[in-house]
């Protein structure tokens, strides 16, 4: 073979030895990825405030009210005139005084009641247990019938008093806190500022007020008593009592009842006014407090 020929050879054979090298090297040569598609951030709802509760799943703690430049309100102070106890499982609604017993109406879903009480004792006389679907709460007297509201069932009921058989029910558009009775209307809260007036027999609004401290709105209205004229509010989480003018919304005085009953328990707040006006007694107590006390009103010092 001529020299030129095996040059020409030895050149074919580079050319074919490198090409299978190339090939073979291919499947190992790292290959550009594309970059990934990065996945969208997840939405974050915005967290609404909810409305306002005394359920005592829910701990909701207002602001003290401050001191209002604008109002003239007087504070009175208290003193205990008489302890009763009272039931640590009675979650404290809607509380009434009449013919010598307390009237009390409870909250909780499976353990709300209405019940008639022993003042003495605190012992449970007689008592009439809502379905488990109902959270009992304001309760007040009209005539021979109790009226007792539930929370957010929008449903009141209506039972004989003495035998505590039901008699009917009626329904209202807003939350359902308390309840009381001024001889001629029914008086309700619902957690707002606002105090609606209702027809005992229709049962429709006849009525609202915006409660205030001069110029401040007053929220958190819960457990209402009508005592002389005027309107007894407590004031959801707090250890005071508005004392409501029914005509005007404005409230007339508040009554510090600070230290009355301490606990570490947040739900176990102020709650339940009951006035005896047969024998002027005006009584108090709390969500599942161990006592309840008749107290004086003394005038601002």
């Amino acid at each position: 073979m001529k020299k030129r020929q095996i040059i020409a050879v030895i050149l074919v054979l580079a050319i074919l030895l490198l090409g299978l090298t190339a090939f073979l090297l291919g499947g190992f040569i790292p290959q550009t990825q594309p970059a990934p598609t990065p996945s969208p951030k997840p939405t974050i709802k915005p967290t609404l405030t909810p409305l306002p509760s005394d359920n005592p799943s829910t701990t909701i703690t207002p602001s003290p009210i401050p001191t209002n430049p604008a109002s003239n309100a007087p504070t009175y102070t208290y003193q205990i005139i008489n302890t009763y106890p009272h039931d640590t499982n009675a979650f404290t609604e809607g509380l009434i005084f009449h013919d010598g017993a307390l009237f009390e109406s409870t909250g909780g879903y499976g353990n709300s009641y209405l019940r008639r009480v022993d003042l003495a004792s605190g012992s449970v006389l007689q008592e009439y247990a809502l379905s488990s679907e109902f959270f009992g709460e304001g309760l007040t007297l009209v005539n021979g019938s109790l009226i007792q509201l539930t929370w957010l069932e929008h449903v009141g009921f209506v039972y004989d008093k003495e035998t505590f058989s039901l008699l009917g029910n009626f329904s209202y558009a807003t939350q359902g806190w308390g309840l009381t009775y001024d001889g001629a209307k029914l008086i309700m809260s619902d957690g707002s500022s606002t105090l609606y007036f209702i027809d005992p027999n229709s049962y429709t609004v006849t009525g609202q007020i915006s409660v205030k401290d001069g110029d401040k709105a007053i929220h958190y209205l819960n457990e209402l008593e009508y005592v002389n004229g005027d309107i007894y509010a407590n004031i959801f989480m707090e250890q005071k009592i508005a004392v409501i003018n029914p005509q005007t919304g404005l409230v007339k005085g508040w009554i510090d009842l600070t230290g009355i009953y301490q606990s570490s328990d947040s739900n176990a707040v102020l709650n339940g006014i009951a006035y005896d006006a047969q024998n002027d007694r005006l009584f108090v107590t709390g969500k599942n407090w161990p006592n309840l006390y008749q107290i004086k009103i003394n005038p601002p010092q």
